[in-house]
């Protein structure tokens, strides 16, 4: 699977936002995603099943418990691809941040 469609499903980008925060349990990811998407704890384990399969998170066992954590190198090289295609927003966020202070400027000259 590609990473594009690793990410593009919500609730696996809600489980990496959890887990950017650190390790968490099986659990309290499935009792966030639950609440937030509604949807059932084997539904939830697939998620996970595909963050793992495609090395966006490793899990280790303590005791009964499963330890998930985030690993970023699959989103380092979806950066390092993203690359290519920053000059096409910087520039607009550059442009942006003209007009913004130009803008200020006008309303410190109008007070």
């Amino acid at each position: 699977m590609h990473a594009f469609d690793v990410l593009g499903d919500p609730v696996r980008r809600r489980i990496l936002e959890l887990l950017a925060a650190g390790e968490q349990t099986s659990g309290a990811l499935t009792t966030v995603i639950q609440a937030e998407f509604g949807i059932s704890q084997p539904a939830v384990s697939q998620h996970l099943k595909v963050l793992r399969d495609n090395g966006f998170a490793t899990v280790r066992a303590e005791g009964t418990r499963r330890l998930y954590t985030m690993d970023a190198a699959p989103l380092r090289e979806v950066d390092a691809w993203l690359d290519r295609f920053r000059a096409f927003w910087n520039q607009r966020l550059d442009a942006l941040a003209t007009e913004l202070a130009r803008g200020k400027r006008e309303r410190r000259r109008q007070r």
